[in-house]
């Protein structure tokens, strides 16, 4: 089973998130995952993957323009797909939690069936999806792990390991 991570990044610290998230998602080495900056997406990768977990960095409470554009404009088939979100911030309050539920609207146009784990698997809870202020602090980025963890354990759950 194939996991895509697409990520937009301005420092770098939406990248360090994405690859923890990835490195959570591993189930072990049971599933492929890759991580793939909006710049540089891997569509065949992409295309045959069961889950899609879409991050970038928060502007003025909302998710950058950069990943919108992706979203806007990108042709490719990831319709039925599971989907999930993650937002970083400069700040805490900076704007995540809009930044994910507008992705998460995306994502649901696009078609896919979005997933969070919420607060449905008990702590840590996800929410709308990992949130990390700038690379995270130790907490975060283990809440990022387990989110990636969470969503392959649903990809699978879901879709097989094929």
């Amino acid at each position: 089973m194939k996991i895509s991570i697409v990520y937009h990044s301005e420092t770098g610290n939406t990248k360090k998130v994405a690859d923890l998230i990835a490195e959570g998602a591993g189930l072990d080495g049971r599933v492929d995952v890759r991580t793939m900056s909006v710049d540089d997406i891997d569509e065949g990768f992409l295309e045959g993957s069961a889950a899609i977990v879409v991050g970038c960095p928060t502007h003025r409470g909302s998710f950058s323009w950069q990943m919108k554009k992706w979203i806007g404009t990108t042709r490719l088939k990831l319709a039925g797909k599971l989907g999930s979100v993650f937002a970083t911030e400069a700040y805490i309050g900076g704007g995540a939690d809009f930044a994910e539920l507008e992705l998460v609207a995306h994502l649901l146009v696009m078609g896919l069936l979005v997933y969070s784990a919420g607060a449905g698997r008990g702590q840590p809870f996800t929410h709308f999806g990992a949130v990390a202020i700038k690379d995270g602090d130790d907490a975060q980025k283990e809440r990022a792990r387990i989110f990636g963890q969470r969503v392959a354990e649903k990809a699978v759950e879901l879709f097989g390991r094929g």
